[in-house]
């Protein structure tokens, strides 16, 4: 099967969804399960490398680490497509949900099977600006600000991995991942090249969720619907994981100082990621910082490979196998979350606490997650973790007490792991509610089959991975390590020996203590959580806003002002001013143009009648009850029901102009998917 018709299928459905109107959300499912099924055929095809046809600068590839991770993609999009319908039962906008959930899912596989780093960053920047509309979706105030975070970290990482992307291409004359190991060995400026790769970590790194680039996500999991939420956690940000891949693995191969970058900026994710979820008191922010924390182990598996230099494979199996078990783990894990949402409409631990009570599915599913993502030995987050430990031990007999520290920086993470996820699980299936536990427990139909479908398949694969461990996951590891470039492995991995069991047996006692001793004690009082992370280490509010907003509008209105002070230099500052001035009001114009002559024509507005009885109804009758009590007051207003056409009026226009908002919003994303197109045919054909 052709890889370009696997991409552009769900872009296509896209439109057709869109288009669809109610029945969008059946084409979107449908689409999702058509994607998965052509997601296990490209496995069984043969190693392709195909360029678009007319446009030969953009290749995609097939090999055994893209065949493992379309079908985690695909699995993933198809599952919680399958929740979606129930998720979305009573939301908005469902049109602009699935158009841009199924160009995202075009995106994403153009990322993983992308051929050259061009050709990813392509795909890349498509997949940041469609996913943009998850995070604002539910167009609330918290949900806006966490939109514009996540689109100014999309904006200024892209713009960082291009100047990388330029720096190699000028240096090695190409992108093509397969030339980029043999190109970079025979490079003699090794500095552009570090160069470049920080640019590129840093683009990536931020999609990732990376320390320091890693603001947006605690922020946009709690307010995205909880389907995106799980496609943005398990899949978007192993996007950002790939791309680092891409460049440590062929690059940087075999390099001890890039290893120990990547290894340092992942110890420091894991670990912070971590204390920030043992301090959450959100169900989706908690799981979110999980994510982070997730990462950062992946990331240390991709520094150690470094170090190892051609002894990697421990590592390398590793970081593959916890990228592929962290996305099924957030995918249950989130799903769990949204059936707690769709039926609560809280995320509140406080809130939510006791509704798991006596509804034993969601109890299994949301276990095994927990279960899973805490290393817990005959779950598949054991077999990753164990993997990850033994490198690490590894690393340290050559290297010594530093990769001891970072050994115990794991373990402890690890550790805090189980003691946030135990914390989750008695909150919602141990704990009572004070108030509303009895109607908890009358919630019997708390999922449709469609959705405990979707949550149980998932959370079956855990145990079943886990359980199969040298059958199946050795499987994954072998089929995918091919892009990691490692060597193998010299003996069998025995995940059940003493030596093993002991390292997760001293992160379970770890969590053990700091549930007990820790969230019980300081993070509780009078029996309620609370949030005891100071407000003040937001790092987005303390450096990056000041950074962007102030400071550096500062500095440069300190440099214009001496410009405009020297009497040589302030006539050419304001020419140049004046006519960028210029330029900038004709593009600026030439858009909105375009928006109205569209407004006028293709989307001319219909009159604006309101046909709801009912709403009118209750207009008048509250116009009414304002008339008589004003009657009673001696204001009798003459001309027949003044107060009640007043208020028909106000909030009729209430209503018009909150349809206008929403309307425009989602014709601005509309257009906004539009100019990109636009940007990325003229990239393409400059790039030819």
């Amino acid at each position: 099967m052709n890889p370009w018709l696997f991409v552009f299928f769900p872009m296509v459905m896209a439109f057709a969804a869109y288009f669809a109107g109610k029945k969008g959300e059946r084409a979107a499912v449908a689409t999702g399960l058509v994607c998965l099924a052509f997601s296990l055929l490209v496995c069984f095809g043969p190693d392709m490398t195909v360029s678009l046809p007319l446009l030969t600068g953009l290749q995609l590839t097939v090999d055994g680490f893209r065949r493992v991770y379309i079908v985690v993609i695909c699995l993933m999009w198809a599952m919680t497509l399958l929740l979606s319908p129930e998720y979305f039962r009573h939301h908005h906008n469902l049109g602009r949900y699935y158009f841009f959930n199924l160009l995202t899912l075009g995106a994403t596989l153009g990322v993983f099977l992308a051929a050259d780093l061009y050709t990813a960053f392509v795909f890349f920047e498509i997949m940041s600006f469609t996913s943009f509309t998850w995070v604002i979706q539910e167009e609330t105030p918290e949900a806006t600000r966490a939109a514009m975070t996540y689109l100014a970290v999309a904006v200024i990482g892209g713009l960082v991995a291009l100047m990388g992307l330029f720096l190699l291409q000028h240096e090695l004359g190409t992108t093509q991942i397969t030339l980029l190991y043999d190109l970079a060995r025979a490079c003699p400026h090794k500095g552009t090249l570090y160069v470049a790769g920080g640019c590129i970590l840093f683009g990536f790194g931020a999609k990732a969720g990376m320390f320091p680039l890693h603001i947006w996500l605690p922020k946009a999991h709690p307010v995205a619907p909880a389907p995106a939420s799980a496609l943005l956690s398990g899949v978007l940000t192993k996007s950002g994981i790939w791309g680092i891949l891409a460049i440590s693995a062929n690059i940087f191969r075999y390099d001890p100082a890039w290893g120990t970058l990547i290894l340092t900026l992942g110890t420091i994710t894991m670990v912070l990621g971590a204390v920030l979820a043992l301090f959450s008191i959100n169900l989706k922010r908690t799981l979110a910082c999980s994510s982070m924390s997730q990462i950062g182990f992946i990331l240390v598996g991709i520094g150690m490979m470094g170090l190892l230099g051609e002894e990697n494979a421990l590592a390398a199996r590793g970081a593959l196998l916890h990228m592929v078990n962290h996305s099924l783990f957030k995918l249950v894990l989130f799903e769990c979350a949204g059936v707690v949402y769709f039926n609560l409409h809280q995320l509140d631990l406080n809130e939510i606490r006791g509704f798991g009570r006596r509804k034993p599915l969601l109890n299994l599913a949301f276990l095994l997650g927990a279960a899973g993502i805490g290393g817990i030995p005959l779950l598949n987050g054991y077999v990753s973790k164990t993997l990850l430990h033994e490198a690490i031990v590894e690393g340290a007999a050559e290297y010594g007490w530093a990769l001891t520290g970072v050994e115990w920086l794991f373990l402890l993470s690890g550790g805090m792991t189980l003691a946030y996820m135990t914390k989750l699980y008695v909150c919602l299936f141990v704990e009572k509610h004070p108030t509303r536990q009895a109607e908890f427990d009358g919630k019997k139909k708390y999922m449709s089959p469609m959705s405990t479908l979707a949550v149980m398949l998932p959370a079956a694969l855990l145990p079943l991975l886990g359980l199969t461990a040298n059958v199946t996951m050795d499987f994954i590891a072998d089929l995918g390590t091919d892009f990691f470039h490692c060597s193998q492995l010299h003996h069998a991995v025995h995940y059940l020996s003493p030596e093993n069991l002991k390292g997760a047996a001293i992160s379970i006692v770890i969590g053990l203590a700091l549930y007990f001793l820790f969230i019980r004690r300081f993070l509780m009082k009078d029996g309620k959580y609370v949030d005891r992370w100071p407000e003040k280490l937001d790092l987005e509010n303390l450096l990056y806003r000041p950074l962007l907003l102030k400071w550096l509008p500062g500095v440069c209105g300190w440099v214009s002002a001496l410009f405009g002070e020297n009497k040589l230099t302030a006539p050419i500052a304001k020419g140049v001013l004046r006519v960028s001035g210029i330029l900038g009001r004709i593009f600026c114009d030439l858009p909105d143009a375009l928006v109205l002559l569209l407004a006028k024509s293709v989307f001319h507005p219909t009159p604006e009648t309101s046909d709801d009885k009912v709403y009118t109804s209750i207009a008048y009758r509250l116009g009414k009850d304002i008339d008589i009590l004003a009657i009673h007051r001696g204001k009798e207003q003459q001309g027949g029901r003044h107060y009640a056409h007043l208020v028909y009026r106000s909030l009729e226009t209430l209503r018009k102009t909150t349809a206008r908002i929403t309307g425009n919003l989602s014709f601005a994303l509309l257009m906004l998917c539009a100019a990109i197109c636009v940007v990325f045919i003229y990239m393409i054909v400059l790039h030819n």
